[in-house]
């Protein structure tokens, strides 16, 4: 996994806005937001500057690895417009401008207030047009108009209720021109959100882009969910925030993404660590087919020098 961070000019805007923060309000602060993340609780009333510090470029890694994956499995998708719902300070949007920087049109809606003027602040200190001049409006997911391209729905569906996640889904399925991107927290209530989701699109008709390489029924059971992980760097202050030893950590993410467009299918994801012993490497993997292993065997020296360097979220 390789690391990922922030892009380089939100870097000294956010540095400026965090230079008079108490270091130990600081750390409780993030450490309050880590407990509520992890309890899949919504970022409302959490302490901004903590956000900024150890939850904005945990947000940014997560969406711009699904973007990536997004833009290989979807290469004719090029969008021109985006509707960011639940934006926070603009994350996805910013993720999004790394991935196609020929957008052109940027719509951010977001519920507090706080989160506005901050994402207005971050999104003017762009050199990137389609940001400086960014739509940004106070309003509920709920409340949302307007269609884009792209439509993506970052970490906000932790506001609501596990049933209330297929309806949510099909509104902003209804804004969406072309594809429809949805994460959250790799937890297990993050993907029984991500499930629901799957399953009212593809009864509406979206078209799979990915994590999954089918549209058969999920195959994960009781307590399993499908999610995966990225790394990115840590700053001195998310390590300072965090008392942390190690200079990155690791995001863990559910994700679905679909399309008006017919986007092929094939292979198997890759939706745990590989296992590895002296005589083979066992991938857990998810088809159309189900949850299977498969090993691959040291002595069949062509497969395993083909599959060595696979990893947990690739395609084989």
């Amino acid at each position: 996994m390789s690391l990922s961070s922030l892009p380089g000019d939100l870097n000294p805007v956010i540095a400026n806005w965090l230079q008079d923060q108490d270091g130990a309000l600081l750390r409780a602060n993030a450490d309050q937001l880590t407990e509520r993340y992890r309890a899949g609780q919504s970022s409302a009333r959490v302490d901004l500057a903590a956000y900024l510090t150890t939850r904005m470029p945990a947000t940014y890694a997560a969406v711009r690895k699904v973007l990536g994956e997004v833009a290989r499995l979807h290469p004719v998708f090029a969008p021109t417009s985006m509707l960011d719902i639940g934006a926070g300070p603009g994350t996805a949007s910013w993720a999004a401008l790394a991935e196609w920087p020929e957008l052109l049109s940027v719509t951010m809606v977001e519920a507090d207030a706080r989160f506005v003027e901050l994402a207005v602040m971050l999104a003017k200190s762009s050199a990137l047009k389609a940001l400086a001049l960014a739509t940004i409006t106070r309003a509920k997911m709920s409340e949302a108009t307007g269609k884009a391209d792209l439509v993506i729905a970052a970490y906000v569906f932790a506001e609501l209720v596990e049933k209330d996640a297929g309806e949510a889904a099909l509104k902003l399925w209804t804004q969406t021109e072309n594809t429809l991107v949805i994460i959250e927290p790799g937890t297990p209530r993050g993907f029984a959100r991500i499930h629901a989701a799957r399953q009212t699109l593809i009864k509406a008709g979206a078209h799979i882009v990915g994590p999954c390489t089918h549209a058969a029924a999920c195959p994960m059971r009781g307590n399993d969910w499908c999610h995966f992980t990225v790394r990115l760097a840590r700053s001195r202050e998310h390590m300072h925030a965090k008392l942390a030893t190690v200079p990155f950590e690791d995001e863990p993410f559910s994700w679905i993404a679909v399309s008006h467009t017919t986007v092929p299918l094939s292979g198997a994801r890759v939706i745990r660590p590989p296992a590895q012993d002296k005589h083979s490497i066992t991938f857990k993997i998810c088809s159309e087919l189900g949850l299977v292993d498969r090993v691959i065997a040291r002595r069949d020296k062509a497969a395993y020098k083909q599959h060595r360097k696979t990893a947990w979220g690739d395609v084989v």
